[in-house]
């Protein structure tokens, strides 16, 4: 999938790809970034989507002075005529909170908003670990959160306005949330200390202390998207291997509390050498390919049909789908499901499956296939989805031309 955001980050901060992710401190400026951010997000957008969404707390947060305020302060529930509670924002009150100075924060904004939801995947699928989009949006000489680390590695988009930040080193190596010591002394000196203008791109590696503050910007806003990137560790590599090792007898037996010395000592040693055997038969490559495999595709949309033949359909598995070639036939492995064709269908299921928006019958004439077919089968086993105008609407301006498969 090549999305203009992922090259636009990549030009930014000098990357070839997605290999120096969480290596070290990096800053940079969006090329063309007058015409890329209004199409990423602006305040209003956000604001519009705080007030049609059913959003709740924590999910949709508001800071003032320093400390996060109460929902009560800006949400309202209203009781229907038949008794049913219902909360939204007011909008009015977040509207006086904003004249006054503070921050409002939305997490998850790829649940609300196609095109968040879109270039998260672009970017699950460039870095082949899971992403979440955060919005930060500041007014007046507001201040952010104290000085704090993040257990996962970050990626800010400076949408609008100014902020400035104060960036410093790891006091603890690759802390995690859940760890065995606390972490919570920063260090004195800073990696860097600035002002992030619209078009700034800055990547904080899991670790680094930063916090970010208008107190002395005065008057004016700043919006900004924290793309959250969550990387495998060989923590999360050992737990996986808790549930591989329930296949081998030997570790589904009870531990001898009671036996004698010499027979616990012999299954301290047959449990260790199972252990051995099962982390060389399960390596860590083993679990991060499963892991891509196995994962449930996003949200979507599902019609059965109802409303007529879907035209067009977009792949929205959350990493890109796998491919196995046996002689006379092709099989899909992706959302923890196999699929096997015939070999003939690699052209089109190519094509359906590169992450960009496909017409169906565009597909067909391309691809020599009759397309429908397969559009019906990755529909229904839920690898892609029907191209709503909702859902292209995220595509829209953000992806390069697709590579017709008749194309050399």
């Amino acid at each position: 999938m090549q999305h203009r955001l992922v090259e636009a980050i990549e030009s930014a901060l000098g990357w070839n790809g997605p290999s120096q992710l969480g290596t070290s401190f990096a800053l940079g400026s969006l090329p063309d970034h007058q015409d890329l951010l209004p199409r990423l997000m602006t305040p209003a957008c956000l604001l519009d989507t705080v007030m049609r969404r059913g959003l709740s707390h924590p999910q949709f947060r508001a800071f003032q002075n320093g400390r996060e305020l109460h929902p009560g302060e800006y949400f309202t529930d209203t009781v229907t005529r038949r008794g049913q509670g219902v909360r939204f924002a007011n909008m009015t009150r977040l509207g006086a909170l904003m004249k006054e100075g503070a921050t409002l924060v939305l997490d998850e904004l790829d649940f609300f908003d196609a095109t968040m939801e879109v270039a998260c995947r672009a970017l699950q699928w460039w870095s082949h670990e899971l992403v979440q989009v955060n919005a930060y949006l500041t007014t007046q000489d507001a201040a952010g959160f104290a000085l704090h680390w993040d257990d996962h590695d970050v990626l800010i988009v400076q949408v609008a306005g100014e902020k400035s930040w104060d960036v410093r080193g790891v006091s603890r190596p690759v802390p995690l949330y859940r760890d065995a010591e606390p972490n919570n002394t920063p260090p004195e000196e800073s990696v860097w200390r600035g002002v992030l203008k619209a078009g700034d791109v800055m990547h904080i590696p899991r670790g680094h202390w930063h916090q970010a503050t208008r107190t002395d910007c005065g008057d004016g806003y700043s919006l900004h998207l924290t793309f959250g990137i969550v990387k495998r560790t060989g923590v999360n590599w050992l737990t996986w291997l808790t549930d591989q090792c329930r296949r081998d007898e030997v570790f589904r037996t009870d531990l001898g509390r009671w036996t004698e010395a010499a027979e616990q000592a012999g299954q301290e040693q047959e449990l260790a050498l199972a252990l051995g055997r099962l982390a060389a038969e399960f390596p860590p490559s083993t679990f991060l390919a499963a892991r891509e495999r196995e994962r449930p595709a996003a949200r979507h949309v599902q019609t059965a049909g109802l409303f007529g033949p879907p035209t067009a359909l977009v792949c929205v598995t959350d990493f890109p789908p796998f491919l196995e070639f046996d002689g006379e036939h092709i099989r899909v492995i992706a959302s923890g499901k196999q699929i096997t064709l015939r070999s003939k269908a690699e052209p089109a299921l190519r094509l359906m499956l590169s992450g960009m928006p496909v017409d169906i019958a565009q597909a067909s004439m391309e691809s020599g296939v009759d397309a429908r077919e397969l559009a019906s089968i990755l529909i229904e086993e839920g690898l892609c989805a029907e191209l709503t105008d909702e859902l292209s609407s995220g595509y829209t301006g953000w992806i390069r031309h697709v590579r017709s498969s008749n194309e050399r």
